[in-house]
C-alpha cells in the first residue's frame, strides 16, 4: 500500500491505498482545508497562521502513514508554495518536524497529473475534452483531442487569491477574463480554437457544486463521478449565493464547511469558461492531482 499527499493552497489531502490495472483501490481518505494560501504575501510569502494550520494537518497525516503498512510515500504542493518566497524554509521546517518531503511541482506536471486522476474514472473516457481545475492558487486547463494532451496551461489565479485580492464581483471578473482571453488565444496559436470539446471539472469548487446539485448529506465521491451539471442551474445557483451571506451559504445542503467564501469566486471562474468554451454542462470528477499521484506512483 501507498500513500500520497496533495499540498494544495487552500486543502490538504492524503489518500492511502494501491492500483491494480489502472484502477485505484483506496484504503483511506482524508482532507482538510487550512487555507494556506490565506493572507499571502508576494513579498514575504506564507503566513504564520497558515503554515501553522498546515503543519498541525501534515504532523496527523504523518502519524497515520506512520501506523500503516506503507511501501512509498510521495507528496506534492502546487501554486502557492511555487510562489512563496519562505518556502524553502518551511519545506525544511515539514520535513524536521513530521518527517514528510514535499516536493513542490510545476503548473504543467500539475495538469498532466490531474489528468490522469481526474479521467481515471471518467465513462466513456473522452476523445475530445477540456479537463479544468479550479484550486486554490491557480486554475489548470487541458486541452486533449484525440485521447492525446495538446495543451496544458497553467494560470496563477484561484478561489484564495481570487476571494482575498479582489473584493468585487467587477474585479474578479476582470482578472478571469484576463486567463480566459490567454487561454483562447493559446487555443487558436495550436490550432485547436473550433474544436467541439466535452468539459470535465475537479477539485473543491465543482465537487462541492456537484453536492449542493445532488443535495447530498454526506459527500459521495461514487455519486460525483460522472454527474453533469448544467450550465443554466450553475448560473441559477450563482444568483441565489449572491443574496445570502458566507454562514448562510455553508448551512447549504452539500456545500463543504470552510468554502463559504471561495464557492462564489470558484464558480465564477467555471462559468466564464463554459460560455467561452461554448460547454452547456460539465462533468464532474471527484479524482484529480492526487489520484494521478497514486497513479503514477504504483505504476512507475
Amino acid at each position: 500500500m501507498d500513500a500520497v499527499i496533495d499540498v494544495g493552497s487552500n486543502t490538504i489531502r492524503m489518500l492511502l491505498g494501491s492500483c491494480h490495472h489502472g484502477k485505484i483501490l483506496p484504503h483511506s481518505y482524508q482532507r482538510q482545508i487550512t487555507r494556506l494560501g490565506g493572507d499571502f504575501s508576494p513579498q514575504t510569502g506564507l503566513s504564520t497562521a497558515a503554515m501553522e494550520r498546515a503543519l498541525i494537518t501534515l504532523e496527523s497525516f504523518s502519524q497515520i502513514i506512520a501506523a500503516t503498512d506503507i511501501s512509498q510515500v510521495r507528496a506534492v504542493a502546487t501554486a502557492v508554495l511555487r510562489r512563496a518566497k519562505n518556502r524553502s524554509s518551511f519545506l525544511a521546517r515539514i520535513a524536521a518536524e513530521t518527517g514528510l518531503n514535499i516536493e513542490v511541482i510545476g503548473g504543467e506536471e500539475e495538469g498532466r497529473l490531474t489528468t490522469l486522476g481526474s479521467l481515471s474514472v471518467i465513462d466513456p473516457t473522452p476523445d475530445t475534452a477540456i479537463v479544468i481545475d479550479i484550486g486554490g492558487g491557480s486554475t489548470e486547463l487541458i486541452c486533449l483531442v484525440e485521447g492525446e494532451i495538446r495543451l496544458q496551461k497553467s494560470y496563477p489565479l484561484g478561489v484564495v487569491n481570487l476571494c482575498e485580492e479582489y473584493f468585487s464581483t467587477a474585479q474578479r471578473q476582470q482578472q478571469i477574463n484576463s486567463i480566459v482571453q490567454q487561454s483562447n488565444q493559446s487555443l487558436q496559436n495550436a490550432g485547436l480554437a473550433e474544436k467541439n470539446y466535452q468539459l470535465i471539472g475537479t477539485a473543491g469548487t465543482i465537487t462541492t457544486l456537484a453536492a449542493i446539485h445532488l443535495q447530498l448529506q454526506k459527500y459521495n465521491p461514487h455519486l460525483i463521478n460522472n454527474h453533469e451539471i448544467s450550465i443554466d442551474w450553475l448560473a441559477n445557483i450563482q444568483e441565489k449565493l449572491e443574496l445570502i451571506s458566507v454562514p448562510e451559504r455553508e448551512q447549504l445542503i452539500g456545500m463543504e464547511k470552510g468554502r463559504g467564501d471561495l464557492i462564489l469566486p470558484g464558480l465564477q471562474i467555471l462559468l466564464t469558461l463554459m460560455s467561452q468554451f461554448q460547454c452547456s454542462a460539465v462533468k464532474v470528477s471527484d479524482y484529480g492531482l492526487l489520484e494521478g499521484v497514486m497513479l503514477q506512483l504504483t505504476e512507475s
